[in-house]
């Protein structure tokens, strides 16, 4: 028999506009769009759908990326489609938080709303990141050592990608 698995992505796949067809097909992703925006104190469709300024800023892309998958797996529960197992990676992993039912939704709202603003406050000018794949670890610590500015490994994700 085939198993399910949903597994979310983190930050970096925004893009404005996300969600706008389930928001306006079916009412439970739209009733999710309304319980993020109440929890995040924040017009979260509006965001997602108009505010091309804002999308890819971390304060606002957060919560806008959870909302988006959030509806989106609400949609396909009432559809009958279940995972039988959920992962996500940095942002993702709330996401999946949500598909475990592992925490309330508003709760996981209100917490990806601060989660958002904590990680702007601490880099207000912004930021930018890459993943860069089959490069020795200690060549890539070697570069961002000899590059100007604070430039520096974030996360070792996996053999062969950091």
């Amino acid at each position: 028999m085939a198993k399910i698995a949903f597994i979310y992505p983190g930050q970096g796949d925004q893009k404005p506009g996300m969600g706008k067809d389930f928001y306006e097909s079916f009412p439970a992703a739209k009733e999710i769009f309304e319980l993020a925006g109440e929890a995040a104190k924040l017009d979260v469709a509006k965001l997602c759908f108009e505010e091309e300024d804002k999308i890819n800023q971390t304060e606002y892309t957060q919560i806008a990326m959870l909302t988006t998958e959030a509806a989106i797996l609400k949609v396909l529960q009432q559809e009958g489609v279940s995972a039988d197992a959920v992962a996500g990676l940095s942002l993702g992993e709330y996401a999946a938080i949500l598909a475990a039912e592992v925490m309330e939704p508003k709760d996981v709202f209100a917490l990806i709303r601060k989660r958002g603003q904590y990680m702007q406050n601490a880099v207000p000018t912004g930021g930018a990141m890459a993943a860069v794949l089959g490069l020795d670890a200690a060549i890539i610590e070697k570069v961002c050592e000899d590059t100007f500015g604070d430039v520096f490994v974030a996360n070792y994700n996996c053999p062969g990608q950091i």
